[in-house]
């Protein structure tokens, strides 16, 4: 009797396609009787594309139609960026496991200049994020920054087309992707702080599948889930999701979870920024502590006033 395939859910630009299979690659190497298919799956933010994704419902819209095809027993486990996985699951889904990160930094491209410092005066520079935005007009007042939606390589050839001076990209996708050639600075974390989660790979199941369950667990790397889990716990406290101008980097140093946070205004005039350490077991404690540093800082009202 033949074995039922695993069917992976995944969209379809192609990072995301390299981390389905990825994951499809990992599974068939422990288990190579097992068969394991890709499903591909539009989601709203790959059809809404000429809109900014903080005005049409920002993170979920890359996810949703995932977790319903999940709860419907249509796909058997969805592979997520997890800077697009909104900080609470849906009832009856769990992350099951997160994989070791890649490069979480922020990438500036750039086809005529050498480095953000380069950049001139007015210059134009792509982002479809509001945390990039936010921090590269405080790091750089003078610059004009453009909205830029699409895949990696949509943006890379608007780029090669001199519609901007540069783009502002994440490390993770370009280097997956091979597409380092127009990469001209890797900006520090303590520069411009990452998205939470930014270059990890989660992998989202059904609560009580004990059949997919069990294949994933190994794949699990746990440094990168006990910082992911605090980055999370810490936007979760925000009520923030990925297109707010929120982040929040968390590293294992010395048996000890180091983290910082930021919260700033959309024009990037103001700026709350604090770091915090804890114990790796609890992660989560630490993200919330950090929230609420944050908080009694004032970063609610930054918040409000940008609208979220």
């Amino acid at each position: 009797m033949a074995t039922q395939p695993i069917k992976i859910g995944t969209r379809g630009s192609a990072l995301a396609l390299w981390q389905a299979q990825w994951v499809q690659r990992l599974l068939t190497t422990r288990q190579p009787e097992q068969p394991v298919e890709l499903v591909i799956i539009k989601t709203q933010g790959d059809k809404i594309l000429d809109v900014p994704l903080a005005k049409v419902g920002g993170k979920g819209l890359f996810v949703k139609e995932l977790e319903e095809a999940l709860l419907a027993g249509e796909i058997d486990l969805a592979v997520h960026s997890m800077k697009d996985v909104p900080s609470v699951m849906p009832a009856g889904l769990v992350l099951a496991t997160i994989l070791e990160r890649e490069d979480p930094r922020d990438v500036l491209l750039s086809c005529r200049f050498g480095s953000l410092d380069g950049l001139p005066a007015g210059g134009v520079v792509g982002s479809s994020s509001l945390r990039r935005q936010s921090q590269l007009l405080h790091l750089r007042p003078d610059l004009q920054v453009v909205s830029l939606r699409g895949n990696v390589n949509t943006r890379i050839a608007k780029l090669e087309a001199a519609q901007f001076d540069a783009i502002l990209l994440a490390a993770a996708g370009v280097k997956r992707l091979h597409l380092t050639r127009h990469v001209v600075e890797y900006l520090d974390p303590d520069r411009m702080i990452p998205a939470n989660g930014q270059g990890a790979i989660g992998i989202e199941v059904r609560e009580k599948d004990d059949k997919i369950i069990p294949l994933l667990t190994p794949l699990n790397h746990l440094p990168t889930w006990q910082c992911v889990s605090a980055e999370r716990a810490f936007l979760a406290t925000l009520e923030g999701g990925c297109q707010v101008p929120i982040a929040g980097y968390a590293q294992l140093q010395e048996n000890r979870l180091h983290m910082t946070g930021r919260v700033s205004s959309l024009d990037g005039t103001e700026m709350i920024t604090q770091q915090m350490q804890g114990d790796p077991d609890q992660p989560e404690q630490l993200g919330q502590r950090l929230a609420q540093a944050l908080l009694d800082q004032g970063a609610k009202r930054i918040l409000q006033q940008a609208g979220l």
